[in-house]
């Protein structure tokens, strides 16, 4: 198909997030859907209470009420999610639903984009982003999960530490 799959958030009654999840991947299971309709999610963050028996982790839904779909937006798609009991309709302008933006689906942490960078600690770069940009360093850290990199850049005489993003240094190229 032309268009790609994109995430889109269903409004539910409240309590009933896991069940309308259940019912559109089974739905999509029997009707054989699996083109259009590839995922279900509902974005959970992990809670530390601290009781008098101890500290107690669970998950806590972070929306309650919401259900994130993602999914070709089709007649027939629609259709199918928009008639799961407890679903409500999905959000967006009057009738028609408006997808998630990439840089909104990134802050849900929905989807998981693996990060691979071309360079390792020790290893010399070169800044390509941002006020620095030309400037070589030797990285001195890594946090690819916090989309970080710390350097130590030679500037005026004095090794200074310098902390940007991964896409914003590359290796030196031999």
């Amino acid at each position: 198909m032309a268009e790609s799959a994109k995430w889109y958030v269903v409004h539910t009654y409240s309590g009933y997030e896991n069940t309308v999840k259940a019912t559109i991947e089974k739905n999509v299971e029997t009707r054989h859907l699996e083109d259009l309709i590839h995922a279900v999610s509902i974005p959970l963050e992990t809670v530390t209470e601290l009781t008098d028996n101890g500290p107690k982790t669970y998950e806590r839904k972070v929306f309650p009420g919401y259900v994130l779909v993602k999914m070709i937006m089709t007649d027939e798609a629609w259709y199918v999610v928009k008639n799961v009991r407890g679903v409500t309709g999905f959000v967006g302008e009057g009738t028609k639903p408006t997808p998630l933006t990439d840089e909104e689906v990134m802050q849900l942490g929905v989807e998981k984009h693996e990060i691979v960078v071309g360079y390792d600690v020790g290893d010399s770069v070169t800044i390509v982003d941002g006020p620095l940009t030309n400037f070589t360093g030797t990285v001195e850290a890594l946090e690819i999960d916090k989309n970080k990199v710390r350097l130590i850049v030679s500037m005026f005489g004095r090794e200074t530490p310098v902390e940007l993003e991964l896409d914003q240094v590359e290796p030196i190229k031999d």
